[in-house]
């Protein structure tokens, strides 16, 4: 994989969001978008026998997988489950600022560790033979990040890091919830700019505040290697997703219409569905497919409160989309 190449356009990894049913759905909508996991921590893959936690489609690449930990063996060892799994890219969290994660000693709390990161690093690199990445912030806490950024990235580096992503805000560990910490501290693109410029031999991708496919590609103009995109591209997939293959990576689009994308969702549901699995598994990342439509409203509504009907399977969305066409529906 061309990975410098691949992640121009990301999807962040988002826990209880970009789960595998998620993937798929997203991968209808762009073919060459990186996705990425939720963070799977390294503790319940080689501790805790979790391997079901790395199941995925092959429909899904290309796809990395997100871990998280702080010991440099556990990590080499669940990074080769990971490639053992098929995974395109094994990416460290160096960025999540959750009391879980603090309470683990991983995430954006290793930000005050960064020896200790380019431990992990570089043992995840000797353990596989595909990108080993990281995702950080510029700083925690009472950091400054013009100073600690630069030392983080020299030293991940130096251990091998194959590519970098960068969320442009600090994290606070104590103070703001995870929430907050997506929104409250200031973004600061000149910053990872600059490290961009400063470590040309490291592709960095952005993160951080990218609303559209238009934010997307200035960054990338201004640059960097590549942008990911968090909310913006799970409540609104079709504004990131849609035209990011022809504009981002020169390749025909994945769909043409948004139907096309529910047409081949079905018989993925009608699958999931014969294997014992529920409709809203899938059917809860499609709320946003029609984000700033009219009658989306109504497909969010009806998917919602049909999806745990007993008996309903893959025509619930025939139905969302009639309910849609009725003259009688809510505007979206």
């Amino acid at each position: 994989m061309n990975l410098t190449e691949t992640a121009r356009l990301s999807v962040a990894p988002m826990m209880d969001w970009t789960d595998r049913h998620c993937r798929y759905f997203h991968r209808q909508i762009s073919r060459h978008a990186l996705l990425y996991t939720e963070m799977v921590t390294a503790p319940a893959l080689v501790r805790g026998g979790a391997t079901q936690l790395l199941a995925h489609s092959g429909a899904e690449h290309p796809v990395a997988l997100q871990l998280g930990g702080s010991d440099p063996r556990e990590l080499a060892e669940a990074a080769q489950l990971g490639q053992a799994s098929g995974y395109d890219e094994i990416n460290l969290n160096v960025g999540c600022p959750s009391d879980r994660v603090q309470s683990g000693t991983f995430g954006a709390v290793l930000m005050k560790s960064p020896a200790r990161v380019a431990e992990c690093v570089a043992a995840m690199k000797e353990a596989v033979t595909v990108p080993v990445t990281v995702k950080c912030r510029v700083g925690v806490d009472d950091q400054d990040p013009a100073q600690v950024l630069p030392d983080f990235v020299q030293r991940v580096q130096q251990a091998g890091c194959d590519y970098l992503i960068i969320h442009a805000r600090k994290a606070w560990l104590k103070g703001l919830s995870p929430k907050e910490n997506r929104d409250v501290p200031p973004l600061d693109y000149d910053l990872v700019a600059e490290m961009a410029d400063r470590f040309p031999d490291l592709p960095i991708s952005i993160n951080g505040g990218i609303e559209t496919l238009d934010a997307a590609k200035a960054l990338i103009d201004r640059g960097l290697n590549g942008a990911m995109v968090g909310r913006a591209a799970y409540h609104r997939p079709w504004d990131i997703l849609s035209d990011a293959d022809a504009r981002l990576y020169g390749a025909a689009p994945a769909a043409r219409t948004r139907n096309e994308v529910i047409d081949r969702m079905k018989p993925y549901i009608a699958a999931h569905l014969e294997d014992g699995g529920k409709l809203h598994h899938v059917t809860r990342h499609m709320l946003g497919l029609f984000a700033g439509q009219p009658g989306a409203r109504t497909w969010r509504r009806v998917l919602s409160e049909r999806a745990n009907v007993p008996g309903v399977g893959p025509e619930l969305l025939n139905e969302a989309l009639d309910r849609m066409q009725q003259p009688d529906r809510l505007a979206g």
